[in-house]
């Protein structure tokens, strides 16, 4: 009889273990959210300017970006004494690709609807219910929890998060190069403390699907210095 009452109680205790263990996608985004610094920091930026390089097939050049929390997000890079721009604002993007030209062109709705998060400096996860957005927890890929945003223009984005530090390791999303749909895949590591204590990744590696891959090494960062609105608009 004891034996028999033991194993009845085996599977309660199974299930009150998985209980304990599981997680879910709000409790790995809270998770998240604490390990870089917390809402109140997050809320309390609200401009971001970053220096470092950028470096492609063996050739490192300067980059900056800009961040005006909510209003603009802007990188500029020099490749082969050209500058290549991508900026996203509140109402639309622009590009300027020497490739192309070099002249300031109206970025496709595709992909503005795929990086117009990066105006938010507490990133897309951050009250993703307020801005329309549901995410789900598709399990784990390997030691890192894989949560899968989408937006509410239908826009795609898997998040790998690191299961000990709940930093986020890799961001893996659709894109398009040369007319050309690709996946992009963006890794993050080295993450550091700014000034106001918010912890960001200071190497970023970016594969866009196979044909063409860069690293970016963020060597300053100045939170909240003053960032002119104007600094977003569109050359004419």
């Amino acid at each position: 009889m004891k034996k028999t009452i033991q194993w009845l109680l085996l599977p309660a205790a199974v299930i009150m273990s998985l209980s304990v263990t599981a997680q879910t996608a709000d409790e790995v985004i809270n998770k998240y959210i604490d390990a870089i610094g917390g809402k109140e920091k997050l809320k309390q930026i609200t401009s971001l300017s970053m220096e470092g390089s950028v470096q492609v097939m063996g050739n490192e050049n300067p980059t900056t970006v800009t961040i005006l929390n909510g209003k603009g997000y802007k990188s500029e890079s020099q490749f082969n004494g050209q500058k290549m721009i991508q900026c996203y604002t509140d109402k639309g993007g622009w590009t300027v690709n020497p490739m192309n030209g070099g002249n300031a062109e109206a970025m496709p709705e595709d992909m503005y609807n795929s990086g117009k998060d990066q105006i938010d400096i507490g990133g897309a996860l951050l009250d993703y219910a307020a801005k329309g957005s549901t995410v789900t927890l598709q399990g784990k890929e390997g030691n890192a929890y894989k949560l899968v945003l989408t937006t509410k223009d239908k826009v795609s984005t898997t998040y790998l998060v690191d299961a000990n530090t709940y930093y986020i390791t890799a961001v893996m999303k659709k894109g398009n190069m040369m007319g050309q749909p690709i996946d992009i895949t963006i890794n993050l590591s080295d993450y550091k403390k700014a000034d106001n204590g918010i912890a960001l990744p200071y190497t970023i590696n970016t594969d866009l699907g196979g044909q063409f891959a860069l690293t970016t090494t963020i060597k300053k960062v100045d939170v909240n210095k003053p960032v002119d609105a104007a600094a977003f608009a569109m050359p004419k």
